[in-house]
């Protein structure tokens, strides 16, 4: 377990650097991308805490996205409210959103979590949808960005807000790793893997699941408002269940309960988007083909097929060395 801790962390490490190479050698489309897979990242983590660690498949987690992107418009270009402020009033306004709805939905499990966190998300969308006061589907336009020039930086140029979002993921990646290295994270996994012997040990599970629902959605609103800023637009798109199952399955290709697989999974759906829609019109169907064939492969994602790499070639190491030590005996 603890070399596969050590790899998880080189992979992050590596994951990391390839994000800065990126940024060092991308133009103007480039940062754009960098700047998509940043936030998209953050929102497969924030839905990793719930799906991998803790067993609670969400299809309305793109709801709590769009509520921070919203609510970031709202305080922002309505409201006049600095963006400072704003993104702080937005994170905590989803976060007390979910942990209102958490404690409605984490009242069941399985396939009834998820087709009620389905319905509770499109619910979102049609009221998003429908209400011309937010723009309706029309969306919203002319939202500011951080201001940070009080220290020198410029998020209104690509290059610097793409770094910025690195850097910030890169953060937010050891606090919620820090996290999960807890007593606190430690009962997650242990919901995860066995609620009904948990919740007969004393411990009260429902209480924990919502509030991991309300951390991650508080999450996921945060990484709302940084959405809003990339584009300076937003839309109901941004709550469609539809987006949902697209970051689940980032979570999925990448490798759900490792922490780091969602961000490499959102690194290579949206590479993969990008690149293949420039070779062909059916992209979507060899990008499907693709996921199927890491899925099928037996294998946590993209993570699972690497640890196991590293565990052959580790276990191999180790057969090899008494052989060594056996020869050069015989040698002496």
């Amino acid at each position: 377990m603890r070399n596969l801790i050590n790899f998880r962390s080189l992979l992050a490490a590596l994951t990391l650097g390839a994000l800065l190479i990126s940024w060092l050698n991308a133009g103007y489309f480039g940062m754009e991308i960098l700047a998509e897979i940043a936030i998209l990242a953050l929102l497969a983590m924030s839905l990793d805490l719930l799906a991998g660690y803790t067993g609670l498949v969400s299809l309305g987690h793109a709801a709590l996205f769009g509520c921070g992107a919203y609510a970031f418009a709202v305080f922002t270009a309505f409201w006049g409210w600095p963006p400072s402020l704003s993104m702080a009033a937005a994170t905590l306004l989803t976060g007390l959103i979910a942990l209102i709805v958490g404690s409605v939905v984490t009242r069941v499990q399985g396939i009834f979590f998820i087709m009620i966190t389905l319905a509770i998300g499109e619910m979102g969308y049609e009221l998003v949808f429908k209400t011309r006061a937010l723009g309706g589907d029309d969306g919203l336009a002319g939202i500011p960005r951080l201001d940070l020039s009080a220290i020198g930086v410029n998020l209104n140029d690509p290059d610097v807000f793409a770094l910025f979002l690195v850097l910030l993921v890169a953060v937010c990646y050891l606090l919620l790793k820090r996290l999960l290295g807890s007593p606190y994270g430690a009962v997650l996994v242990g919901l995860h893997d066995n609620a009904a012997r948990m919740r007969a040990l004393g411990l009260p599970v429902q209480r924990y699941q919502t509030s991991i629902f309300a951390f991650s959605g508080a999450i996921a609103g945060f990484a709302g408002t940084l959405s809003a800023q990339h584009t300076m637009f937003i839309s109901p798109q941004l709550l469609h269940w539809t987006t949902s199952g697209e970051v689940l399955v980032m979570g999925i290709l990448g490798g759900l309960g490792t922490l780091i697989g969602p961000v490499i999974g959102a690194a290579l759906i949206t590479l993969l988007r990008h690149e293949l829609s420039d070779l062909t019109d059916y992209w979507g169907l060899w990008l499907g083909v693709f996921l199927i064939l890491a899925v099928m492969g037996g294998k946590n994602g993209v993570v699972g097929w690497l640890e196991a790499g590293w565990q052959l070639i580790a276990r191999r190491s180790r057969e090899t060395k008494p052989s060594d030590r056996s020869a050069n005996d015989a040698a002496g």
